[in-house]
């Protein structure tokens, strides 16, 4: 595991001169000159806070993805060199022989008929099997990479870069105190959204007094009735009933004007003041500031997630969230982690 440790760090070196949160537009060194006037990285940082966020995870992004994939190329090795084996005939040995055998006749046609293409089945049949066989592959050697992942202590050190992110007006639930705090941005109609959904739950309880929730809007274009529905959850939140509409939103799915107001009247609220809300548009503003936000920090679809600022996209496992909430929790200094502890 030293040696490990040691090629990591041989490996890495080079690279953590260009961490992702210290990529040179952090520098001072002029980047932007217009009409003679010249521009720092922290005179444009200044005016948009967010501008390099998106290029800094990007490049955190493919520096984790290599680290990775050394990783296991070097576990490979060194498991092919203690059964004094090639990788090739490592590879045989413990994945190419546990792959199954290639399907029938008849369940090769059976594939053919869910996959959308003009040609017959002769034409493709090769091409699915060669696909298949691709498939139970690439599985088979995630299972057995992932087996020797489990035998090894291994700990990548690339840190991501963090976004400030503002909770101004931003419903919240959980500890004020939490030593997590994981901030969505989302859409009501957002389908990838709805089903993610129950993984937030799972992670909310599992964390309650460590972890903060908070959303964030970011109606998407294509769903016609999200900047309504995000708007009735912000009026709902001005009579102190906020996460109850939201989970309610989440849960039914009624988002046609008549079924937001229905909704306030279901969880007893003060239903003249709320229509006159949602009708006259008073949470649009707030919304379009936080999906102009959104688009500030370069998120390009929903959900996507910060959590302590460090950006994750799109509808990822419970095991994914809560080993960056693991993460952070270690992270906290001893005298915090106690008290988001409590």
């Amino acid at each position: 595991m030293t040696k490990l440790l040691i090629a990591l760090s041989a490996m890495v070196l080079p690279l953590s001169l260009l961490a992702a949160d210290e990529i040179p537009v952090s520098s001072g060194a002029v980047l932007l000159e217009i009409d003679g006037a010249k521009l720092t990285a922290s005179d444009l940082e200044s005016k948009r806070p967010t501008l390099f966020f998106q290029a800094r995870n990007s490049y955190y992004e493919a520096e984790r993805k290599a680290v990775q994939e050394f990783v296991d190329q070097y576990l490979l090795e060194r498991e092919a060199q203690k059964e004094g084996l090639t990788v090739a005939q490592l590879l045989d040995r413990h994945v190419n022989s546990a792959i199954a055998k290639d399907p029938s006749e008849e369940a090769l046609r059976v594939y053919y008929e869910g996959v959308e293409t003009p040609e017959p089945y002769e034409a493709v049949r090769d091409k699915i099997l060669a696909s298949l066989r691709d498939r139970r592959a690439a599985k088979a050697k995630a299972a057995y990479l992932e087996a020797l992942r489990k035998e090894s202590t291994i700990a990548i050190r690339v840190r991501a870069p963090r976004a400030e992110i503002s909770m101004k007006d931003t419903p919240v639930t959980g500890e004020a105190d939490a030593g997590v705090t994981l901030v969505e941005y989302a859409d009501f109609e957002c389908p990838y959204c709805q089903q993610i959904q129950p993984v937030l739950d799972k992670l909310i309880a599992t964390y309650k007094g460590r972890l903060a929730f908070a959303y964030k809007d970011a109606p998407l274009p294509m769903h016609p009735h999200a900047q309504k529905a995000a708007e009735a959850a912000h009026c709902a939140g001005a009579q102190g009933k906020y996460w109850d509409y939201h989970n309610t939103l989440m849960s039914n799915k009624q988002l046609e004007l008549p079924q937001l107001k229905e909704q306030a009247r279901l969880l007893k609220l003060d239903a003249p003041a709320f229509e006159r809300c949602l009708d006259s548009g008073e949470q649009a503003k707030l919304v379009q500031a936080q999906l102009s936000e959104a688009a500030g920090l370069g998120v390009q679809g929903t959900p996507t997630f910060f959590i302590n600022g460090r950006m994750v996209n799109g509808v990822v496992s419970y095991e994914t969230l809560l080993g960056i909430v693991e993460e952070e929790l270690a992270a906290l200094p001893p005298g915090e982690k106690k008290t988001a502890q409590r």
